[in-house]
Parts: C-alpha cells; structure tokens; sequence
C-alpha cells in the first residue's frame, strides 16, 4: 500500500525580504531616510515606501520618526540584531557559491592614539579573513573625521562621541591623567596642563579641573599623541590620555595626586551614506567584533 505524504506549503507571509531588510538596517544606522537612500541606490521616498512594507510584514512599528532622527523602536532593535546577521549570511553565501573573494577598498579615518593602541590586532585579524581587501588609514582628530564622513571623504571613521553626537558607540575608554616617571609637575599651581587641539578628551579635562576649582594653565596644545607624551616626559606637564593610549613611559595620576575624576570617553563609528560596498559591511563587522567593550 503506498502512503502519500503531504507536506504544508511554506507561509511565504513570513519569509523576511532582504532588500527590506538591507534598507531598514541603512536607516537604522544613518537615522533618517534620505541619509540611507544613496546608500541602498533609491529615493528618499522609495525608501519610506520600503519601511511602510517591512512594518506591515511584522505586524508592528520598527522605526519612531521623531524631529530630529529615525530611530529603531524596542521591536526595530531586537530586528536589527537579526538582520545584520541574515545580510551577513547572504552575503556569505554569495560568495561561497559564485566562488568571489571579497575584495575592495575601505577608507578608515581614526585619531592617531586610537590608531596605535586599538587598531594593530584588529587589522591583522581583518587582512587574514580578506587578504583582497585594503584598508587605507586616515588619521586625523575627531572633528575633522566628522568632516570628512560628512563629505563623503572617507567610508568609515572611529571617533570619540562629542556631546550630543548620534554615533554607534563601540567601547567606554577610561580617561586618565598622567605624568612624568621622573617629575612632579602635578605639584605645581596653576597646574601645567597638556591639551589636545579640540576634542572631546581636552573638554573632559578642562570640565573635571574646572569643576573641582583647580587653577590650571595650558603649556602645550596638539592634535599629535607623540607630541603629547613627550612634553609630558620632560616633566613640564601633566596630560589627560585614554587609558589605551598610556606608553610604559608614563605613570597614571589622579586623586591622591590632587587630580579630579575624569568622565570617561565614548568611542564609536560612523559610516559615510555612500559607503555601500561588501567591504565596508566586512570591516565595520570586524570593528564590532574586535573593539566592543565586554565589561
């Protein structure tokens, strides 16, 4: 006697749409819909039109438009999590199919301090999974990486998050202050002070001594770590560092010192609108991976 067996069609109203799935993440992480339309190729409103069917596909809202940004809802951050992993898993399979290594070229801006302490290992780990992709530094201050993802100048950046700023926060990094193994500058009044050219360590800085009373006066300004950590050496100066930054060189100060508490420093990404390459997805996935804080 022969058995049938019959199987239920698959309910295709629940197969996620990976173009919906690639805007909605577009928008998520540009915060508006005209920021992500050049990134995913469409039109401001195609892409509205994209989120109304995503949403209506779920059965809830994804995203809260408010006056100032789009932002993912409860519901539109539990997605997202899951979204990047099945574009990921596209993409993979793509790949592993057609037999395509990825290849490209990624333009990274960071701060040069970041650049010595955080980047060696991720970079490493990064060209032995994608020997065919390069990776072009660009090492600036903060504020002028901020500039240039806003033109469009670089694809990706790794800044310190300024007051305000909407950014994908990475890693919280200690700052601290530091001195001369060999002087005690912090003994003097005013305090000598070393400071970056604008950026968010120099306003942690002159906020904790401001709000602690400490007279203080700047011997040395620059947007170079080398130039830094060498004033400081001399003994003419104190300096407030991220905590990945310190060399063996310098000794950590602060309180019993008579220094304040600093607050500590945001390190995120941004990502240009038009960096839309499988490179750029690779990289910032491996700068999650690699730099996000576990604490």
């Amino acid at each position: 006697m022969a058995i049938a067996i019959r199987y239920a069609d698959r309910d295709m109203s629940k197969v996620l749409d990976l173009d919906l799935l690639q805007t909605f993440v577009a928008v998520a992480e540009t915060g508006s819909f005209t920021s992500a339309a050049p990134r995913v190729g469409r039109s401001q409103s195609a892409v509205s039109m994209q989120m109304q069917r995503l949403e209506q596909a779920v059965g809830t809202q994804l995203l809260h438009r408010t006056p100032k940004a789009v932002i993912p809802s409860a519901a539109g951050n539990d997605l997202l999590s899951y979204a990047r992993r099945l574009l990921k898993l596209s993409d993979e399979a793509w790949m592993t199919v057609t037999k395509q290594p990825e290849a490209g070229t990624v333009r990274l801006g960071i701060p040069d301090d970041y650049a010595a302490s955080l980047l060696p290992q991720v970079l490493r780990r990064f060209a032995n999974e994608y020997p065919q992709i390069v990776v072009e530094l660009v090492c600036e201050p903060s504020g002028k990486l901020n500039l240039a993802i806003a033109e469009n100048g670089i694809d990706l950046a790794i800044v310190t998050r300024a007051p305000g700023q909407k950014i994908e926060v990475l890693r919280r990094e200690k700052l601290v202050w530091v001195s001369s193994r060999t002087h005690d500058a912090w003994r003097d009044d005013p305090l000598p002070v070393a400071l970056f050219d604008a950026c968010s360590a120099r306003a942690n800085a002159i906020k904790g001594l401001s709000e602690a009373e400490r007279s203080y006066r700047c011997t040395y300004s620059s947007p170079s770590l080398l130039g830094m950590i060498t004033v400081v050496q001399t003994g003419l100066s104190v300096a407030a560092l991220a905590l990945c930054s310190v060399p063996d060189t310098l000794t950590i100060i602060g309180e019993n010192e008579g220094l304040p508490r600093l607050d500590d420093l945001e390190i995120g990404v941004l990502r240009s609108p038009l960096a839309n390459s499988p490179a750029v997805d690779r990289l910032i996935e491996a700068l999650r991976r690699d730099l996000s804080s576990h604490d």
